[in-house]
């Protein structure tokens, strides 16, 4: 089966300095530049999901702004493939799965950012669409969440939403997956 690295929302924003810094980012960053370098010494396509928002003062990754940018640290270049997308599934109103099925992806490995958000909204879909995906547990992130005057530590929420979508996809660390 033909793997793709799907690589999503690793932008300026969600780290130290930006708008909407996660905890464990940094760390994410590491694992996935392993996967990338993996992708790449085996000529298999990677994807970069990037979010951009139009409205003016957007929370982050506001247009034209650095914190949208894809972290300096990827290693993405000029050939690379780039979706802009403007909601939490990658798929939604994007050429993905154009792009996916233009470069023979039959199983998607899953990276990125927010674990919460924008993983928890693809990775469903992309099982539903036949993608197989798996998820690299620790080449994610997300943050504290406050529900109803109560915070939820990140690493509370990075366990639950992996347990949700265990259900849909494989979870695997990075270590695992690069054996």
């Amino acid at each position: 089966m033909k793997q793709g690295l799907l690589v999503i929302d690793v932008q300026n924003d969600y780290f130290t300095d930006g708008k909407m810094t996660l905890t464990g980012a940094d760390e994410a960053l590491l694992k996935i530049n392993a996967l990338e370098e993996r992708f790449l010494a085996e000529k298999l396509p990677i994807i970069y999901i990037q979010h951009i928002k139009y409205e003016p003062n957007a929370d982050f990754f506001e247009v034209g702004k650095v914190g949208a940018d894809l972290h300096p640290k990827l290693k993405h270049d000029a050939s690379s493939i780039i979706v802009e997308k403007h909601f939490p599934n990658s798929f939604q109103s994007t050429p993905l799965q154009q792009q996916l099925e233009k470069n023979g992806v039959e199983q998607l490995v899953i990276c990125g950012m927010m674990t919460h958000m924008c993983i928890r909204a693809t990775t469903p879909v992309a099982e539903s669409l036949g993608y197989a995906p798996i998820v690299i547990t620790d080449a994610t992130a997300t943050r504290d969440l406050t529900v109803n005057g109560e915070l939820i530590p990140a690493k509370q929420v990075q366990e639950t939403m992996l347990a949700e979508l265990s259900a849909v996809a494989r979870m695997v660390t990075a270590n695992e997956f690069l054996g």
